[in-house]
């Protein structure tokens, strides 16, 4: 990942610099609307997208290729991977790691302490919780802190989860509820009798052993 601290502009033509929106990192760029605020101390990868009214804070980490839609809100210690998809209105707080090729749908929600109250603070509290390579959160889902996400899963819609996902698993409801597998495509998952199936799209075979899902031809 090619990424170093996001630069201020101050002594190296700060009106040129901001006219374009454009930030150079080691080299290559990355775009920021206007509107974005971005903090110095962050680390923000070349090809990276930053979009209307979001506030990127400091020592966050986001890979290359990633795009942040409007109304986003990074805490401090976040870290995305490359190709990172984060929707509008989602706010991705201390405690999230997501690796690459996640998609975040729009209005998603994350927690980070299982028992909030205003009156108590429990920022040493903060429980990780940590999205794996390709997975897939839908528009309004919620993930309750410390539930780490598979690879590949996917969690529908307004799904709330409250336990570990596995691998290509399939989420729905609330609670979220497994109801199937996913492919690494999207493609919902149909096992035969000896536990294979194929992705229509890709054409990848999957085998499922004891509700453990891997694909035999990567």
């Amino acid at each position: 990942m090619s990424i170093r601290s996001h630069m201020t502009g101050q002594g190296i033509g700060a009106n040129n610099y901001i006219h374009n929106s454009i930030s150079l990192i080691m080299g290559k760029e990355y775009y920021h609307h206007p509107s974005a605020v971005i903090d110095p101390g962050a680390q923000i990868g070349a090809g990276t997208k930053i979009w209307h009214f979001t506030h990127i804070m400091p020592e966050v980490c986001i890979g290359e290729q990633c795009n942040l839609g409007q109304n986003v809100f990074v805490a401090s210690g976040v870290k995305l991977g490359n190709n990172v998809k984060v929707q509008n209105n989602v706010s991705i707080y201390a405690g999230v790691t997501c690796e690459d090729d996640v998609f975040l749908g729009p209005s998603m929600v994350f927690t980070n302490v299982i028992n909030p109250r205003s009156a108590v603070n429990r920022k040493s509290e903060y429980l990780e919780t940590v999205v794996q390579k390709g997975a897939t959160i839908g528009a309004n889902a919620t993930i309750v802190c410390g539930n780490p996400i598979g690879q590949y899963a996917f969690i529908g819609a307004g799904a709330v989860v409250t336990k570990e996902v596995p691998d290509f698993a399939l989420i729905v409801g609330n609670p979220g509820r497994q109801i199937g597998w996913m492919s690494r495509y999207g493609h919902r998952l149909h096992f035969d009798e000896d536990g294979i199936a194929v992705c229509p799209e890709s054409g990848d075979k999957y085998e499922l052993n004891n509700r453990i899902v891997r694909i035999l031809n990567d």
